[in-house]
């Protein structure tokens, strides 16, 4: 178990204050007490809690390629990242370490944000790239990892826990009365629902782009009974 979060203002170049960052990471500590990692660029910050399983010693987060064009962070696991590695270095990828977030960012060079339908695994990731300037958070097909968001006209704020989001200090903790009325009636909160007003829940295959000023959530897949 991991914890992402992260800050995005996408209508300006307002920096993210580092120590806002910092609060929200410090605020997941429990879910990743081997390492603690950060990426600040313009008018975007990430923060990361990490609970080491593949690659200790070089799947440091938030990574980048070796341009340092694209950054991920990344709470889950790829369950086939080693046939994409091979698959993506037969293709001329240089991999430098065997860590399956790698993996992530060579498949996006390749493919995209179609990068998500090669991937087999349970994820919440976030995805930066700095040359189109575009913010990805993705979910799994299941929803196994989670992903809560705070979504202004100008900011996007969010973390794999609801309290990550609260600690960046742009959302006010009031309760939504409709979901504690569906929670009341089906005892959870239904995605994109949550129990706070102004925080949602990405649902599964589901992901959130913000891109030229504008953030759009859209279904990246579906479940199709044969």
């Amino acid at each position: 178990m991991c914890g992402i979060c992260g800050i995005h203002h996408f209508k300006n170049s307002q920096p993210v204050e580092e120590p806002v960052i910092r609060r929200m990471t410090e605020s997941i500590r429990h879910r990743g007490p081997d390492d603690e990692g950060y990426y600040f660029g313009e008018s975007i910050g990430f923060g990361f809690r990490r609970l080491s399983i593949i690659d200790l010693v070089s799947g440091h987060q938030p990574m980048s390629d070796a341009a340092g064009k694209i950054w991920v962070v990344f709470n889950g696991e790829i369950y086939n990242f080693p046939e994409l590695r091979r698959e993506l270095a037969q293709q001329g990828c240089e991999f430098r370490t065997n860590s399956d977030t790698e993996v992530i960012i060579h498949g996006y060079r390749k493919w995209g944000m179609d990068v998500l339908d090669h991937l087999s695994g349970m994820f919440g990731l976030a995805i930066w790239d700095v040359k189109d300037r575009r913010l990805m958070l993705a979910r799994d097909r299941m929803g196994i990892k989670p992903i809560y968001y705070y979504l202004s006209q100008d900011t996007l704020v969010f973390g794999s826990e609801i309290r990550a989001v609260l600690a960046g200090g742009a959302v006010y903790a009031g309760m939504d009365i409709c979901s504690a009325a569906l929670f009341l009636q089906f005892r959870y909160v239904p995605s994109p629902r949550t129990i706070f007003r102004d925080i949602n829940k990405l649902a599964s295959g589901t992901r959130l782009v913000v891109e030229k000023g504008v953030a759009r959530c859209e279904q990246w897949w579906n479940f199709a009974p044969r």
